[in-house]
């Protein structure tokens, strides 16, 4: 059985009318309270919703999640709730990784992959409960999954309008939540999925995010968003937090080293020209890509490319100066193409200009050097650098207590 979630109307925004062609943005259930604090007035569009880019500036954002915490709205992100006998079987059929291991009460992350083995998306998978699970990720997929479903005994729901979220990061996020009330919440390891009772309310917890850092993401019913931003804040007011937006983010995901939709790849369903595509190994993602289990969508092409070798590395790049390499070529040493940069920023925490890059097979090995060719413009004036940069192994920001259990009470 193949579905789509039913209308519903939630709180005092009318999501009844979910026309994409009629409606062209949605406020998000955080807005009230989003709204007053942004103080650039500057609205991004995510999907369907108004995402801040800013509320006062990128970099004290940044640094909040870095020496604080930091709070961003995950409301647009799209959600897909997957149920039914075989919805194991379903997602084992869709994605790359053995989705068996991600046991009840657990998070995965993983790709999906069109039949020629380029990426589609990459997302996580929550295993809510036995036959239940909900599928993440960035763009919209619902007619690739309701495609996918044919012959199985599964229900493939859009529940992004019904679940409201909000990312909680940074290393005083623990003393935040735990300030709350939630009990035991310090036991939660990284993937963990908890759920508690907020006010006579669920509130579902996973101790995950897109930051690099300690952190935890907070699910709940729309209709409960304004409740859950103001126990947080109350609850954060001694601790640092401060509202996040999409610029604050980009700069701490880089770091991280995480790849993003879009920047690092282009869904392969929705690109013209398949030497466009990534696959799994070209994004270094290969240790999810498991040939020990059955057959999986692209299986056989991967496993062909495997065996031949790949065409691109994704690596990154510490880059000599301070001038971030935004859609910068690299060169080889002898000045000859290598390949692109895909996601640049300066670091504060790594004190230097890093960034992600998709380089031909076979560079791309950790220390060796390459120039990256710079443009930026000052007082009107447009200079050329040409920086040297170093592949790097390893992620450009990776704290212990992003990892450990319990976090320590910063």
């Amino acid at each position: 059985m193949n579905r789509i979630s039913g209308n519903k109307t939630v709180g005092v925004i009318d999501y009844s009318s979910k026309d994409h062609y009629r409606t062209k943005v949605f406020p998000s259930p955080f807005y009230s309270r989003q709204e007053p604090l942004n103080h650039l007035k500057e609205w991004g569009r995510w999907a369907d919703y108004l995402s801040p880019r800013a509320y006062t500036s990128a970099d004290m954002e940044y640094f909040a999640c870095r020496n604080a915490c930091a709070v961003f709205d995950l409301t647009p992100m799209t959600k897909y709730r997957i149920s039914g006998a075989d919805a194991l079987a379903y997602l084992n059929r869709l994605v790359t990784r053995d989705v068996e291991k991600i046991k009840p009460g657990r998070v995965g992350y993983t790709v999906w992959c069109a039949d020629d083995g380029r990426v589609v998306d990459d997302g996580t998978i929550f295993h809510l409960r036995e036959n239940r699970y909900r599928l993440c990720s960035q763009e919209r997929h619902l007619d690739w999954l309701l495609t996918n479903a044919m012959g199985f005994d599964v229900a493939v729901e859009d529940e992004t309008h019904e679940v409201a979220a909000l990312a909680l990061q940074g290393p005083t996020s623990c003393a935040v939540l735990k300030k709350m009330g939630l009990g035991d919440i310090e036991s939660m390891k990284p993937f963990d999925i908890r759920f508690f009772d907020l006010e006579n309310t669920g509130l579902m917890i996973s101790r995950t995010g897109f930051t690099g850092d300690l952190g935890y993401e907070l699910w709940i019913e729309p209709q409960y968003a304004e409740l859950l931003w103001d126990r947080l804040f109350e609850a954060g007011r001694l601790y640092g937090i401060q509202p996040m937006g999409d610029e604050a983010l980009a700069m701490l995901r880089v770091e991280a080293g995480f790849i993003q939709a879009n920047h690092e790849f282009l869904n392969a369903n929705a690109t013209v020209r398949s030497s466009h595509t990534r696959s799994p190994f070209e994004l270094g993602l290969g240790w999810l890509v498991h040939f020990d289990k059955p057959n999986f969508n692209g299986r056989k092409a991967l496993l062909e490319e495997k065996q031949r070798g790949h065409r691109y590395n994704l690596v990154k790049l510490d880059i000599n100066g301070n001038k971030p390499a935004t859609d910068s070529y690299v060169f080889t040493t002898g000045k000859k193409f290598a390949g692109t940069v895909t996601s640049a920023t300066w670091s504060p925490s790594a004190k230097a200009s890093i960034a992600l890059a998709t380089l031909k097979a076979p560079h791309g090995r950790p220390g060796e050097e390459f120039l990256v060719e710079i443009y930026y413009q000052k007082e009107l004036k447009w200079s050329r650098v040409m920086a040297r940069a170093r592949v790097v192994e390893g992620v450009f920001f990776d704290p212990p207590r992003r990892r450990q259990t319990p976090p320590a009470d910063f």
